[in-house]
């Protein structure tokens, strides 16, 4: 009788390779309407496209901004770490940095931002084929009711999800 030993596959604890960290302004959603969206570039610095990768930045107070003499978007208050291994050569956390798009866009965004309570903020900062993009948003501001309301059917829809799914089960 001929035995053969099958050797078991063996599991390896190797950490999953996760793509670069993509950041969300969650607060943006929570304070404002959504009126459109569009993804721009921005310049930046050696340290702070390395701090970036490593996760160390937040867009929770960030705004932008549109110069029109000459045409020119500014992303203000968006708080990116400091990279430690960069020493002497490190960039300052929360300094201006300037968006990347063309001219027309930028027109059409200071027409958009003339109108009364209307801004623009940043939703999400990620990384596009090796260069970090950033997803803009044009928002109107929303009031204290209509946050309460957004809360509330929030929690309803969680609440109907609830006893859905026990009568499922």
């Amino acid at each position: 009788m001929l035995w053969v030993h099958m050797a078991k596959k063996q599991k390896h604890n190797k950490k999953s390779k996760q793509g670069p960290p993509s950041f969300n302004n969650r607060r943006a959603l929570y304070d404002y309407f959504i009126i459109d969206t569009m993804e721009v570039g921005i310049v930046l610095e050696g340290s702070e496209v390395k701090a970036i990768r490593e996760g160390s930045c937040s867009l929770k107070e960030g705004y932008i901004s549109v110069d029109l003499d000459p045409p020119r978007l500014t992303l203000h208050q968006v708080d990116i770490g400091i990279y430690q291994p960069a020493g002497q050569l490190n960039h300052l956390p929360k300094r201006d940095r300037v968006l990347l798009a063309k001219k027309k866009e930028m027109l059409k965004l200071a027409r958009e931002v003339d109108q009364k309570g209307v801004t623009l903020v940043p939703l999400e900062m990620y990384f596009s084929q090796g260069l970090v993009k950033i997803k803009l948003a044009i928002a109107k501001g929303k009031a204290q009711h209509d946050k309460r309301k957004a809360i509330a059917d929030r929690e309803n829809q969680r609440d109907l999800q609830r006893a859905m799914s026990k009568f499922s089960n």
